[in-house]
């Protein structure tokens, strides 16, 4: 296996603004209890391709709510390589949970940006069977998956990010 990314914590100013944004009733000591108890992504055994990413705080989501979550993680990874983040796949299948881009795609200069890389899920409960999803503190609800990209032999980009979602203006 190659070894090409280690995941960390966004800084705790960070955090702080990106969950008061989100969650603006939010008190500041909840939200440093939130962000002492954040997890690292981690795969569950040896044979997993994906790291699951682990709820900060309670995720209730009714048949077609959306919910935007600031997970706290950032990943710094190799070049030539990227992080595709897919709901858990149990969650998909009973709760027809949808990334609401599909798949996120973290590339590897985003953890460079002035947001810190942080990395952001925007899910929706697309139940059809009237399925209350509820996500507990600590349980896995994304997975992340890194893959290997190749470019044209006529690519000649020199463009540097500088920021978050949609940053790269193409």
């Amino acid at each position: 296996m190659k070894r090409i990314a280690k995941f960390h914590k966004v800084s705790w100013d960070r955090f702080l603004e990106d969950w008061k944004d989100v969650f603006p009733d939010s008190s500041t000591e909840d939200i440093r209890e939130i962000y002492d108890n954040l997890k690292l992504p981690k795969r569950a055994t040896k044979g997993s391709a994906g790291y699951d990413f682990f709820a900060p705080n309670h995720i209730i989501l009714s048949p077609g709510q959306t919910i935007k979550i600031p997970t706290g993680i950032r990943v710094e990874m190799e070049p030539e390589w990227v992080l595709k983040c897919y709901p858990r796949s149990g969650l998909g299948f009973k709760y027809r949970l949808q990334l609401n881009n599909t798949v996120g795609i973290i590339d590897s200069d985003y953890f460079y940006s002035e947001n810190e890389g942080h990395i952001f899920a925007k899910m929706t409960n697309d139940s059809n069977e009237a399925k209350m999803l509820r996500i507990n503190p600590g349980e896995g609800f994304m997975q992340g998956i890194f893959v290997e990209y190749g470019i044209t032999v006529d690519d000649a980009t020199d463009r540097v990010r500088n920021g978050g979602f949609g940053s790269t203006g193409v």
